[in-house]
């Protein structure tokens, strides 16, 4: 019970995160994930640095592993959804977000030789059904002039960075102290946001970052979302395993239509409630795995060999 809660409390973080980030979409949405990787860092660095010098060698050994984790987890997904939230809606951010699974899927099928059942299958048809229902509104006019939010696009960006960094984590992650990688993760993305960054501020100013708002914003989004739920999240999948886990990620729609109605005032359509509905029904279905797939067993056999 203790760990469905934990998962519970993690998928609501995680929503703070989209409506906070939506709430904060007046400072430049790199400015945003550069503020967030930053405050993180300094909070996770006297709980990680032990690790990093006792795996100094494992990190120099799989560079190449901890550079990619550190992208496309750390530094861009987070990047693209706050430069979504500038020209779209956080309930249409939370429903595309929470299809991952499904294309995680998807990809691991492609890539890592995992097979579906006929029901999985529904539930990947039904979440990308989904996913284009709110892209384009629900509207074949869209789908014949291919006039999509930039927003929406920008979002399906973000979702194919996680589902590069849940295939790399596949393979990787175990290799790695979860404090120590964190902090090599945080130092890479840190690193590439500055100077993007800093091309923001030459554009737009500094921005006032001070300010009551925003310094509470940033605050929240490098120690909630960034720590908080990472410890959370971690519990949960040591306890129910990772499958089971990742089914709490389709509240995510449900508390961001929740949170935005209530903290944003954003008005709520029937094509995204419909939208929602479909995705959580397609993720459930296909997130009704066998506990361990053939990539898990695959990683297994050469993790023992």
């Amino acid at each position: 019970m203790k760990a469905y809660l934990f998962l519970v409390v993690t998928a609501i973080i995680f929503s703070g995160n989209i409506i906070v980030g939506k709430a904060m979409n007046e400072l430049p949405p790199y400015t945003i994930a550069f503020f967030r990787v930053f405050i993180a860092l300094i909070v996770v660095l006297p709980l990680g640095w032990k690790q990093v010098k006792a795996y100094q060698a494992t990190f120099k050994q799989e560079w190449k592993a901890i550079l990619a984790l550190g992208l496309t987890g750390v530094a861009f997904f987070n990047s693209f959804i706050y430069a979504s939230l500038q020209f779209t809606s956080s309930t249409n951010v939370a429903i595309m977000e929470a299809s991952i699974p499904v294309f995680t899927i998807l990809f691991s099928l492609l890539f890592l030789g995992e097979r579906l059942k006929g029901m999985q299958w529904l539930g990947v048809i039904l979440s990308m059904g989904g996913a284009i229902w709110v892209i384009t509104e629900g509207s074949w006019e869209i789908i014949r002039k291919l006039a999509f939010n930039q927003g929406d696009v920008i979002m399906l960006a973000a979702v194919a960075t996680w589902v590069a960094y849940s295939i790399l984590v596949k393979f990787h992650m175990s290799k790695f102290p979860i404090y120590g990688s964190l902090v090599i993760m945080l130092v890479i993305a840190n690193m590439v946001l500055l100077p993007i960054a800093a091309l923001e501020w030459g554009a737009y100013g500094f921005p006032n970052i001070f300010q009551m708002n925003h310094a509470l914003g940033l605050l929240y989004l490098g120690i909630f979302p960034s720590l908080i739920a990472l410890v959370l999240w971690n519990k949960g999948v040591e306890e129910v395993g990772p499958s089971q886990a990742s089914i709490f990620l389709n509240l995510l729609p449900v508390f961001v239509i929740a949170g935005s109605l209530f903290f944003l005032g954003e008005e709520i359509t029937m094509t995204q409630i419909i939208g929602a509905l479909v995705v959580i029904s397609g993720v459930l279905l296909t997130t009704k795995r066998k506990e361990h797939t053939c990539s898990e067993k695959y990683i297994q056999k050469k993790q023992s060999s």
